[in-house]
């Protein structure tokens, strides 16, 4: 029996086990190994690390670090929960289960992101998701925005705080608006309808441009994404009766990241939210010290 089981070990799920660890708490971690943090090459907004640092690089440090404090990781992911009595009941898809006073939701969003050829290698790198996190890298660049529908059309926009030099490509969402092509015109940037069949990169690798499906070719030397409808991944929360909110969300008090039901926390991209690692850090080490508080009260 775990005193608390962490469901996700991304960014906020690695603070918090850290921080638990660190108070001598029995702690499993919980992680599929397949959310956001596993894909981005570097993270540039980061305290401590002025070149970059990689999703991968920050979990598998993470991972030693919490380790080193005592704290079990299992490699499984949770496809279902219940509640007997004061015990959750956490079924693996390996066929494990795993039982728990406590749980905290770190399980993240998952962006949508197509298989377009060559985009994955290029994350973080040069080609990104978050304009706060890395607009700053597009500074006085040609960009291409790979997006969908109106999503892509914001990020267009959003992105003209960094560079004028701006062409967006909807691959595979609605056509826009003529009100919204309109205003993509009035802003200078070019607006493009076609499925795009690969991304062009050169040695690094890096972005240099796309190949659309039409077979015409179109360089840039950044790229953005902005396919839109991310999946929060909180329906496992849900089966436990924790509130959510229209968008998926989870509401948690800003203290102590309680949720509404009792002994379950949240943390990370699936609170109420800015999708900022540092800001995941920071969120896992608060429910990390009100879960050590609640254990405290409890002895």
């Amino acid at each position: 029996m775990y005193e608390c089981i962490i469901i996700g070990g991304g960014i906020a799920g690695l603070q918090a086990a850290i921080q638990l660890g660190r108070y001598h708490h029995r702690v499993l971690v919980i992680d599929a190994n397949n959310g956001r943090s596993t894909l981005c090459r570097a993270y540039h907004n980061v305290l401590g690390w002025p070149d970059g640092v990689s999703g991968e690089k920050l979990r598998a440090i993470g991972r030693k670090q919490a380790e080193q404090f005592g704290v079990h990781f299992a490699d499984d992911e949770v496809i279902a929960a219940e509640k007997k009595g004061n015990v959750f009941v956490l079924f693996g898809k390996s066929g494990n289960t795993y039982e728990s006073e406590r749980l905290l939701f770190a399980t993240g969003v998952k962006d949508r992101i197509p298989p377009i050829p060559n985009l994955i290698p290029c994350l973080g790198t040069s080609i990104y998701v978050c304009p706060d996190c890395d607009g700053y890298e597009v500074t006085n660049k040609k960009v291409i925005v790979l997006g969908a529908g109106t999503a892509g059309a914001n990020m267009a926009i959003t992105l003209l705080y960094w560079t004028n030099d701006i062409i967006y490509i909807n691959h595979d969402g609605e056509e826009l608006s003529a009100t919204w092509q309109k205003q993509l015109q009035a802003k200078g940037i070019r607006y493009f309808r076609e499925p795009i069949a690969s991304v062009l990169i050169k040695e690094g690798p890096e972005f240099s441009g796309v190949r659309l499906q039409n077979g015409n070719e179109i360089f840039a030397e950044r790229g953005f994404i902005a396919f839109g409808h991310n999946k929060v991944n909180t329906d496992l929360a849900k089966q436990l009766g924790v509130e959510r909110l229209e968008n998926k969300h989870i509401p948690t008090n800003p203290r102590t990241k309680q949720t509404n039901v009792p002994n379950i926390w949240a943390a990370g991209d699936i609170g109420v939210h800015s999708e900022q690692v540092t800001i995941a850090m920071g969120e896992g080490a608060q429910a990390a010290i009100w879960i050590h508080k609640s254990i405290v009260e409890q002895r």
